[in-house]
């Protein structure tokens, strides 16, 4: 046995004693301190994520209004603009997790992010209101950018600091996390609805000025509640740049990938990882998986080891930290899987508002509905779905399945994708009635003109968005805060938020290709006429895109292993291999 697997017993002894009597000191310390972490701290967290949310859909929901309307930009134009810089907002989150991560924390890094946030915000009030108008324009996407940076800090952290709360240690506390990301999801939709319902209606009807003012308002509000639970927080230390872990495996891998991985030629270290660190959960040690074989040569102790003093990283690797480079690579293939649902997303806050501003809109003699309002349509389908889910689908699924949460992860994501190929062929049937009808009165050519046809057909294809997310989105903030190392739990949030990101620019890149390939014929989206845009064929095509991707997601989940921990039995009836 190499002396990298096997301490000293001689060295070990004698501490065991000061050790425990620092433990039962620190246990009596920590009895007269009132409690960290559960609920009574995740609330406040889930508070500042609520306002935060109110903040950006206030602003993202309405955005091509302003772009269109305000800025005087085209349709497509308009498009493009906020996919790229959702996209943006999407993708800084990976840099704000390396942050937290390997150098200030999470707990520093939400509030520094949240900070900028607000600077970002209170310009943006500035630009809509005494910027002259030569100047408007630029000021406004320069604010918008800074929100996107204060984006990139606070995304990755909040949610993976709130869910850390709940110490996986304590069976009542790790039962609460499982439902922690439902209600988490949940109080998200509220603060975008209350947005969408509230605030779009006062920056249609009252102005941008006092409609980005109160976003601002609610940001402030959102730092004195976040710093309000500052005692109650338990907050974990940084552990050192993810990626130089990952490299390191499979630096070793590489440099021994002519080692025969026999039992007699070799020894095979299978240490943990270390001790312990200070202001980070204990970490768990993970089994032995069959998946990506050759990265197990970083861990095998070779004649070079074997005479070493001292262990070298970048030659010799344990298992935990193989196996948890295992566990980022097994999500890469369902993070690629999922990015044409984000850009059935994207539709949500762009074309399906521009389709709802040509039909009758009106409620009474004097009231109607702003068209951006209608996102809320799918803030209010979760808000009744996710009570549902968790009281009644989750209890009928358990008696099914046997799984403790009623079906796996990957299960749930599945069933969203699929709906979102259903989602996309009712919004193309009901734009090609609208088209249709608009012909029928004389309307192809009056862009301005209301078309009549009652508002209320486009509230399918939102109730859909809606189910489709309780399914797919908190299945993917789950899974890739479960399956991710402990230590990574940051890139894991950035990673689920960064297939947002990426899908809008894909959502763009599509709609360049389509217009490239149809501009012969007018196009599609070229210009302000919806009505001559062909919006319902880019609906197909999407639809097509979805079950294609529907079809590699099933294939690639199939194959996808959980991770497994030593001495931790699987939930009853969880499956090991994805979707079987």
């Amino acid at each position: 046995m190499s002396k990298f697997s096997q301490p000293s017993m001689d060295s070990t002894v004698a501490p065991i004693t000061e050790q425990n009597g620092q433990e039962e000191t620190k246990a009596v310390s920590n009895a007269r301190k009132p409690s960290k972490g559960g609920w009574n701290a995740a609330i406040f967290i889930i508070f500042v994520e609520v306002a935060l949310r109110f903040s950006y859909y206030g602003l993202a929901g309405n955005l091509i209004t302003y772009l269109t309307n305000d800025l005087h930009q085209s349709t497509s134009t308009a498009i493009k603009n906020i996919n790229t810089w959702v996209g943006v907002s999407a993708i800084f989150p990976i840099f704000g997790a390396i942050v937290a991560d390997s150098l200030l924390g999470r707990f520093k890094t939400i509030l520094l992010s949240t900070t900028i946030y607000f600077i970002g915000m209170a310009l943006l009030t500035v630009s809509v209101s005494v910027v002259p108008t030569h100047y408007r324009e630029a000021v406004f996407f320069i604010a918008l950018y800074i929100l996107a940076v204060g984006e990139g800090g606070h995304k990755p952290c909040v949610q993976t600091f709130a869910a850390d709360q709940f110490d996986e240690e304590k069976p009542e506390e790790k039962a609460a996390k499982s439902s922690f990301f439902n209600w988490w999801y949940l109080g998200i939709v509220v603060g975008a609805s209350s947005a969408i319902l509230v605030v779009i209606y006062i920056q249609d009807n009252l102005g941008w000025t006092a409609g980005i003012g109160i976003l601002a308002g609610a940001l402030g509000v959102a730092l004195f509640i976040f710093l309000t639970g500052i005692k109650r927080y338990r907050k974990q230390s940084p552990v050192g740049s993810p990626f130089t872990m990952v490299a390191q495996v499979f630096v070793a891998a590489t440099r021994k990938r002519r080692v025969v991985r026999t039992r007699q030629g070799c020894c095979i270290c299978y240490e943990t990882g270390g001790t312990d660190i200070e202001g980070q959960p204990r970490k768990r040690t993970l089994a032995a998986t069959n998946q990506f074989r050759f990265l197990d040569k970083a861990m095998i102790i070779d004649v070079v080891d074997a005479s070493s003093k001292t262990r070298n990283p970048w030659r010799l690797c344990s298992l935990n930290q193989v196996e948890e480079v295992k566990l980022v690579l097994r999500l890469l293939p369902i993070w690629l899987s999922c990015l044409m649902f984000t850009v059935v997303i994207v539709q949500t806050h762009t074309l399906f508002i521009k389709q709802g501003s040509t039909m009758t809109r009106s409620i009474g003699p004097n009231f109607q509905v702003p068209p951006a309002s209608f996102q809320s349509l799918v803030g209010l389908t979760i808000l009744f779905s996710i009570p549902l889910y968790e009281r009644v689908f989750i209890p009928a699924a358990r008696k099914i399945t046997g799984h403790s949460s009623g079906i796996t992860m990957l299960q749930r994501i599945g069933i969203g994708l699929f709906l979102s190929v259903v989602e996309m062929v009712v919004a193309a049937l009901v734009e090609s009635k609208r088209v249709s009808i608009a012909r029928e009165h004389g309307l192809m050519d009056t862009p301005k003109a209301t078309i009549p046809m009652s508002v209320w057909w486009i509230l399918p294809q939102y109730m859909i968005s809606g189910i489709s997310d309780v399914f797919t989105v908190v299945g993917l903030q789950e899974l890739f805060y479960d399956q991710m190392p402990e230590s990574m739990r940051s890139m894991g949030a950035a990673a689920y938020i960064s297939v947002t990101g990426l899908g809008s620019f894909f959502n763009t890149a599509i709609i360049t290709v389509v217009q490239a390939t149809t501009s012969g014929s007018g196009g599609i989206l070229l210009g302000n006429n919806l009505n001559r845009a062909h919006v319902d064929y880019f609906y197909w095509i999407l639809a097509a895109l979805s079950a294609l991707n529907f079809c590699v997601y099933l294939w690639v989940a199939n194959g996808f292993v959980y991770k497994k921990v030593e001495g931790e039995r699987p939930q009853e009836g969880r499956e090991l291999i994805g979707l079987r």
